[in-house]
């Protein structure tokens, strides 16, 4: 049984979070959640808690065992982006962009 989980508008671009996705994508959840702890970049922490939710949706809704869970897809999609503008010299401005992301994880008995 497959489970899907949705984690919307991370305050974080999708760019830095899918360097993480990519570290853990086929992994066993278990395997995952120690790969994330160890990692130093913040969106490890996002991440590690979508796997976890997932997981506990699987255990709690279908009585999958989380020892025999895998992470069968994850990736990060973009959000909404916030646009905020700070002044420059010559009575000009230059944009800065807010970006954040969705983080999908779709979780399946190995």
């Amino acid at each position: 049984m497959k489970v899907k989980v949705v984690a919307k508008d991370i305050g974080m671009p999708p760019r830095k979070v899918r360097l993480v996705v990519d570290m853990v994508r086929g992994k066993r959840v278990d395997e995952a959640l120690t790969v994330l702890r160890f990692m130093p970049s913040p969106a490890a922490v996002a991440v590690a808690k979508v796997v976890k939710s997932a997981a506990a949706t699987a255990e709690n809704t279908y009585e999958t065992p989380a020892p025999s869970l895998r992470i069968a897809a994850i990736y990060a999609d973009e959000a909404r982006t916030l646009k905020r503008f700070r002044p420059q010299s010559r009575g000009r401005i230059s944009p800065i962009l807010k970006r954040a992301s969705h983080i999908t994880v779709i979780v399946e008995e190995a």
